[in-house]
Order: structure tokens, then sequence, then C-alpha cells
């Protein structure tokens, strides 16, 4: 791993500049592509397109895919279909293929693969095109080796031989029978120690897991997590063996999904990236932003409906935002544990009443915490205690409410196959504070009278 640092880049750029190719590919040759792609970052457009024609195809193709989504954009629009086909395409794993090919409309996805010279490689991406990109099936590649239950060692040796001369790695050996169904999985190991008059049915591991092509990348990310797998098979309906995908590419889509929960759970109401655009920006943000301004409208309007008993005791007010701050608070606590559960399918929705429960019982011990430390504070400090009490039974009662609706809610928008991320965060905060301002001036109220 090399440092990018300050002086490093002002080389480069004196490289570039001099136009001296031969240092520039040496300096290439021992940069991992996710080096060249941060690299690229700190360069002009144009001495990033410099560099880039220097690589050969192969790094070429790895360093595309580590760029973020606007640079490689703005790299892709200045190649031709044809290079891109034969320069990254060709040289790509399906995956990775199919991810940059979604990317680009529809009349370039088409001239591109007017370009592909391996049919077989062709129509694997069109296939996997049809996919939803949020399916197993989309997230799939096709580059596996796969051998018949019934060919013996020998032949089997040969035949995997032929098939992993055009690939990079090897997670499995994957067993099918004559009608491609998946059957099982073949160690490593068994090629080495079993006699070679052995059939493969006999030797391999049968019952492996597996997913649909249509299962949910959440569920294909069970799997793998729960069963410590770097490759899981895909088959079809009818169990045919189509695909595999692997834990890398489980990883990037946990990256992807961690940080567009964050972004919901922040108030904004889609995927951005800091180098968007400003109107791209203020689209995201400004939803949430106007729905805040409505719940403290909302909170006005409440407030001043209380206007003779701020007049009458205006020490009412001094407790406002720790009512405010605090239901939020354990709102968002609450939820956050709840979405996190649902996200890695340790909360199932059949346990909303036991979690319910649990949580009550938490917030009951919490909010007779906070209420007694404010209690004995307001005690010997405000010196009225018809407010003392009324913050301290308003407090108690906030927590109670804020816990539970943080709960109940992100499981509810969970059942009816709604993010239930977009429950933390803006929503929740707003809420709580709108309830909380209703419950400790009904209750000042009524202790007042």
């Amino acid at each position: 791993m090399i440092e990018l640092t300050k002086e490093f880049i002002e080389d480069i750029e004196q490289i570039i500049e001099a136009k001296d190719d031969a240092k520039a590919i040496s300096i290439l040759k021992d940069l991992h592509p996710a080096d060249i792609a941060e690299l690229y970052q700190e360069l002009d457009h144009k001495d990033a397109i410099y560099l880039y024609q220097l690589m050969d195809s192969d790094k070429a193709a790895d360093v595309l895919m580590e760029l973020e989504e606007d640079d490689r954009h703005k790299l892709l629009k200045d190649l031709p279909s044809e290079v891109i086909a034969k320069q990254f395409v060709d040289k790509m794993d399906s995956d990775d293929a199919v991810d940059l090919m979604r990317e680009l409309d529809e009349d370039t996805q088409e001239e591109i693969l007017s370009h592909i010279e391996d049919m077989e490689q062709a129509g694997d991406i069109v296939d996997l095109l049809k996919y939803d990109k949020d399916t197993a099936g989309g997230l799939m590649g096709t580059e596996m080796i796969v051998v018949n239950e019934n060919w013996s060692m020998p032949k089997c040796i040969d035949e995997m031989r032929k098939q992993a001369e055009d690939m990079d790695e090897i997670y499995n050996v994957y067993v099918i029978d004559d009608e491609e169904r998946l059957r099982g999985v073949l160690p490593l190991q068994k090629l080495i120690t079993t006699p070679s008059i052995s059939k493969i049915k006999h030797v391999m591991k049968k019952d492996p897991v597996y997913a649909h092509d249509s299962d949910t990348i959440e569920e294909v990310t069970e799997a793998i997590t729960k069963y410590d797998l770097v490759a899981l098979p895909v088959v079809d309906s009818i169990g045919r063996l189509v695909g595999r995908i692997t834990v890398d590419d489980v990883m990037d889509e946990i990256q992807e999904q961690h940080e567009r929960d964050y972004q919901l759970a922040s108030g904004i109401s889609q995927d951005v990236e800091s180098s968007d655009k400003v109107l791209v920006q203020t689209a995201a943000r400004l939803p949430w932003l106007l729905i805040g301004m409505i719940g403290g409208l909302s909170n006005s309007f409440i407030l001043g409906g209380f206007e003779a008993g701020f007049a009458n005791n205006p020490k009412m007010a001094l407790f406002i935002p720790l009512i405010g701050g605090t239901g939020g608070n354990v709102g968002i606590q609450s939820s956050a544990i709840v979405v996190q559960g649902l996200a890695n399918n340790s909360l199932k929705n059949k346990h909303i009443f036991k979690q319910v429960a649990k949580e009550t019982a938490v917030s009951l011990v919490n909010a007779t915490i906070i209420s007694l430390i404010v209690f004995a504070y307001n005690y010997f400090t405000l010196g009225d205690h018809n407010i003392t009490i009324s913050v301290s039974i308003s407090l108690f009662a906030v927590v109670l409410f804020a816990s539970i609706s943080g709960t109940i809610v992100p499981m509810l928008l969970d059942r009816f196959k709604i993010d239930p991320a977009h429950a933390t965060g803006p929503f929740i905060t707003i809420t709580n504070d709108i309830i909380g301002m209703l419950i400790y001036m009904a209750t000042t109220t009524l202790l007042m009278r």
C-alpha cells in the first residue's frame, strides 16, 4: 500500500506534465486499483484520462469499478462504446460487468453489447440484466467451476482445469446432475484423497446452502453470515444452478445499504454523495426540513394555547427543551435498536409483543431514574412544587411513550414493506416533540388547577 501524500501527488502531476509514459507506467504498476481510484480524485479529469490510457485492460477494468460513481460516469462519457466493451466489459467478471451496464442508458447498453466478441459472455450479461438489482439474481456472477455428479475423478480434474483457465479466483466446485440442478459441493480435499475410480456423487457434500435467484439481498446476507460462507450458489425456480454470489459482493451491498439507512435516519430522502450538485442535494434534504418546520409550527401552536399558563408561571418555559430533547433521544435509541434487528433479521415481526414488553420494562426503569433525578434537582433549586411535580410526571410519561413508539413504528413499517429506517431520525424526533409538549402542557395545567 502506497500512501497518497501531497508530495507523491505533486510528483505524479509533474510526470503527467512531462508526458513521461515509462515512469508513469512504472508507478501505476505498483499501485493497487483502489489506490489508483483514490489518486484520480486528486487529479484533473484530463490527467486522469492520460493515466488511464497507460494501463493494461485488466487493471483498467479493476480501477474503473473502484471509482466513485460520478467519476466513473465522467470517464465513460469520454470513451466510445467499442472501447468500453473490449477494454472493460470483456475483462470483467459478469457481476461487475452488469453493475457497470446498469449505470448506462439502454441505447449505450445495446451499443456495448454489440461490440462484445464473446457471445456467451454477452448472453450472460443480457440474462443478468433482467433480474432486479436488489435480488440474488441481480447480484450474482456466472463465473464458477461446475462438474457433473456422474463424472469420475480424472474427468472432473480435466474439466476443472479447462474451466479454471478463464477464472481469477476459485471459491467452490459445484456439482450438478444431467438437468443442471444443484446437487452438492465438492471439497478440494476430496480431489486429492479420493481414489480415481470414484464418481463425484459418492464423495460430494450433499444439501449445500443456496439462494434462489428471487431472494432479497437481506436474505442472501443472512445466509452468508449465518453459515460463514465465502460464496453462495444461486438456483432458479426449478433448482438449476445459475450463478454464485461471493462475500465481497455482499459486503459492498451491506455498506451501500448502511449508507442509505444512515442518510434516511438523518433526514435525507434519497441517496446522495458529497460530490452531487446543489440542486440534487437540496431535493434530498428539503422534504424532511419542511416536515420539521411543520412540526415546529405545530409546537408553537400548542404552546400558544397555554399562553395564560406561561404568563402566570414563567418557570414552565424553562423545561420545554428538556421534555422535547429527552423524548426525541429516547425514541431514536429505541427505533435504532429495532431497525438494526430488522436489518440483520435477528428480530422478527412475530416477536413484536415480546420486544414491546422488553422495551416497556427498560423504559420504566429509565423513566423512573430520570424523573427522580429531575425531581430532586427541582425540589432543592426551583422552589415551585407544582412545576417540580409536573416536570417529573411529564418526563416519566414522555420517556415511556417515546420508547414504545420508537419500538412499534419501525416494526409496523417493516410489516407494510416500508423501509423501517424512515422511522428513525426526524420522524421520531418530531413526533415525540409534539406529543411531549402536549403531555407537559396538559399535566402542568391540571396540577395548576
